[in-house]
């Protein structure tokens, strides 16, 4: 399946300003200090494009949740720092994203000048993708290009909005690659195919469980949602995660892949823990023996055997959310061996985003998947079947 929008490719960049939206939401440190810069160097190829191009670089992201207030800690400052760096350039940062200062360094950019704007969400106009504000943000430029596969799922002005206001539009590399992977996975995976599905909660994965049944060879379970399954098999699971409400659900979808040939994969083993207290007592037990009162917090030794036997023979795996509360020392262990099964299978691997790319950065995995998506509820929307408003903004292809 090949990207039916419109690329950066497929445009003129010589002296045009050129509003890049990227997604440099990168998680920051209590010093404020960025703790892991994958999203900036992931937009790189098609910043350098457009400065090789030469184009004048307009850089517009949001930072985390400042809810349409200014407020210092969500302020982009650091990125500009790095970025830099990265490019081996100067990089002035304005202290916002639209209003008279902001055009005075637009109007005294050169050709091959890269401006990086403050945090778009400092304005409630962003979230509420508000016509003033897009057209504001949108007369900046001449040229958009849409790099921010991690907002793809939101309707927000510099994602929808600012499309209205642009005669010319178009989808980033990464942008391009994020689709590419994605969809030829769905569509057309080599088999066999296992999706691996972690995280806390079933509702969280319903859609993605859903779809991806339609298609893949095997699923595996762990994380959280794990045990909302084993208490629909009718398990004592202590005073583990739990959706009552989905219990019923999480019986039809194991039953429905069983009668449909799919392998269903659960843990069979699991770690637990006497509180969520740290430095608890902890155990390892026979997902039968899960104490009363006790947490469930990771997938055991024997889970880690199993499902490392149940991706060695495929051919493509997704994996999307963490086997167990892998933040902490003590339950990192089934996440981190599940990052080394996936990264020595030989198979295309693709990682969707947030917290499973996080892991397999700590792991030390990162550079041995085929592809780690940037986005993580944009990924999850995708993998559902259901529409990117930020996607559909930009314009088809003239083939």
């Amino acid at each position: 399946m090949s990207m039916t929008k419109q690329t950066i490719d497929q445009i003129n960049l010589r002296n045009k300003r050129i509003i890049i939206r990227v997604d440099f939401n990168v998680p920051l440190d209590d010093e404020l200090q960025i703790t892991d810069d994958s999203r900036i160097r992931a937009a790189l190829p098609t910043i350098n494009q457009a400065v090789d191009e030469g184009g004048r670089v307009i850089l517009c992201s949001h930072l985390g949740r400042p809810k349409g207030a200014r407020r210092s800690e969500f302020s982009l400052a650091p990125v500009a720092k790095r970025l830099q760096r990265l490019l081996g350039k100067d990089v002035p940062f304005a202290s916002d994203c639209v209003g008279p200062e902001v055009e005075m360094l637009v109007e005294s950019m050169q050709v091959g000048d890269v401006l990086l704007l403050e945090n778009l969400r400092f304005h409630p106009g962003e979230e509420q993708n508000d016509e003033a504000f897009a057209a504001k943000l949108a007369s900046l430029g001449d040229v958009y290009i849409n790099e921010a596969f991690g907002t793809a799922h939101r309707s927000h002005a510099s994602t929808v909005g600012i499309t209205k206001f642009m005669k010319v539009a178009a989808a980033g590399y990464l942008m391009k690659r994020e689709v590419e992977y994605l969809e030829s996975t769905v569509d057309n995976p080599t088999r066999p195919f296992v999706a691996i599905l972690g995280g806390g909660k079933v509702s969280g994965k319903i859609g993605v469980i859903e779809n991806l049944g339609k298609h893949v060879d095997k699923v595996i379970i762990g994380g959280g949602m794990a045990f909302t399954f084993i208490k629909g098999m009718g398990l004592e699971i202590g005073r583990s995660l739990v959706e009552e409400d989905m219990l019923d659900f999480a019986k039809g979808v194991q039953e429905h892949a069983l009668s449909r040939g799919v392998k269903f994969y659960l843990p069979v083993d699991c770690v637990v823990a006497a509180s969520l207290e740290p430095g608890a007592e902890t155990k390892t037990v026979p997902v039968q023996e899960i104490p009363v009162g006790w947490y469930g917090m990771d997938i055991g030794p024997a889970s880690v055997k199993l499902f490392d036997e149940a991706v060695q023979n495929v051919k493509t795996i997704l994996w999307n959310g963490p086997m167990g509360v892998f933040e902490r020392d003590a339950f990192s262990r089934g996440t981190f061996s599940m990052a080394h099964s996936v990264a020595n299978a030989y198979a295309l691997t693709i990682v969707g985003g947030g917290e499973t790319a996080l892991a397999v950065h700590r792991a030390g995995e990162s550079d041995n998947m085929s592809f780690i998506s940037t986005g993580g509820g944009a990924s999850l929307q995708f993998l559902e079947g259901k529409k990117m408003p930020g996607l559909d903004a930009l314009p088809d292809c003239v083939s």
